[in-house]
């Protein structure tokens, strides 16, 4: 999943959403040098990336690019599922999407003195040119897959153009996360849940 289905499904405690971001600038064991909370959100973040991993929705999704994108169409998915969450997010979250992302990137300001130097280097760019309110156009997903493709990932060059079957599968990919991305949020919730549970009952034993 990308940055904006990463928030929306940590939910509402800040240090899950801060962690669900930094997901994907975090690797190795846990906690990574990170605070407890926040490399618990980071362990959701991973959970929900292996849940859509398996998804038999999220694979069929993939299945719809051509051979010469298949390697990519996982990055190709997550990108127009953002899309989709941005562009009907009353649905999924109420409020407005402007609203909700400025908390975003507030949040993660919060906690801007232990980002990967990565993460912080981009966070400025990220905040002024809201990327995450950006994915509600389709264009602005097409800028991200060139950009990726040209200047990020090595042998990326499939991912330029990616637009163009993003338009011919427009529908059949919108189907596809609007059965994902409920499922995806309730997966989410019962591990926040679970988590939490235990974690009140080792602060009872102790």
């Amino acid at each position: 999943m990308n940055y904006l289905a990463h928030f929306w499904l940590a939910g509402s405690r800040i240090t899950d959403r801060v962690g669900g971001l930094l997901g994907d600038f975090v690797k190795g064991p846990l906690p990574c040098g990170l605070p407890a909370d926040l490399a618990s959100g980071v362990a959701l973040h991973r959970q929900i990336d292996l849940f859509a991993d398996s998804h038999p929705v999220f694979r069929a999704s993939r299945r719809r690019f051509s051979a010469n994108r298949r390697r990519f169409a996982g990055i190709i998915v997550d990108l127009f599922y953002d899309h989709v969450l941005a562009r009907d997010w009353e649905h999924y979250h109420g409020g407005t999407l402007a609203q909700s992302t400025a908390g975003y990137y507030a949040d993660v300001a919060c906690y801007r003195h232990i980002l990967p130097e990565r993460l912080g280097r981009i966070l400025p760019r990220m905040c002024s040119d809201d990327w995450l309110g950006g994915y509600a156009q389709l264009q602005t997903v097409g800028w991200a897959l060139d950009n990726l493709g040209r200047h990020r990932l090595k042998s990326g060059i499939a991912l330029v153009g990616a637009i163009d079957e993003l338009e011919v599968h427009y529908a059949a990919l919108s189907q596809d996360a609007a059965e994902f991305l409920p499922a995806a949020h309730q997966f989410s919730q019962r591990w926040l849940r679970l988590r939490d549970t235990h974690l009140t009952s080792a602060e009872t034993e102790s």
